[in-house]
């Protein structure tokens, strides 16, 4: 399947499995964003990167991990630093994305598509990418092993279905 059919696939069942939060994946020009209803737009936007699958399911991921009251605020009301981060900065960064990126995981795996960790910085302090990595491995061996929270799990059972995927295994290699 071509990754532009995947990717409409994709917005469809996010449309639907998720229509009761009043909440639809928008396919983006450039940078990631999500925007809570406004007196404009009477509905809440996920909205991801130049049409890119997994920039999707990234995306996702951190709207399954936004309570209640973030979900009203632009970006979750979280700050982002762009590319060009300082080794703190990083370090933040890095601290906040296992969780996303393990979910985003998850989902790479119940729709039979590559995952890659990702640590956003081209341009900024080199990152350990590879301790990073491991840190993503475990939360979703711990997500794995005790569940997704409860939307992500829920998305889960609708790509495998979605996809055609029976068995969620997999590693980075």
């Amino acid at each position: 399947m071509k990754e532009n059919e995947k990717v409409r696939k994709l917005i469809e069942l996010f449309d639907v499995t998720f229509q009761h939060y009043n909440t639809r994946l928008i396919l983006g020009d450039d940078e990631p964003l999500y925007a809570p209803q406004d007196q404009h737009i009477p509905y809440h936007r996920i909205i991801f990167a130049h049409g890119f699958f997994s920039s999707a399911l990234h995306e996702i991921a951190h709207w399954c991990l936004a309570g209640e009251k973030r979900r009203l605020q632009t970006d979750y009301g979280y700050w982002y630093e762009p590319d060009g981060r300082n080794e703190k900065q990083q370090a933040e960064f890095e601290l906040v994305e296992v969780k996303p990126q393990a979910i985003e995981w998850g989902f790479s795996l119940a729709s039979n598509h590559k995952f890659r960790v990702s640590t956003d910085n081209l341009n900024g302090a080199q990152p350990n990418t590879e301790a990073f990595a491991k840190a993503v491995e475990t939360q979703l061996g711990v997500y794995m092993e005790n569940g997704f929270p409860p939307r992500a799990q829920v998305f889960i059972h609708a790509l495998q279905k979605t996809f055609n995927v029976s068995s969620m295994c997999g590693s980075l290699a």
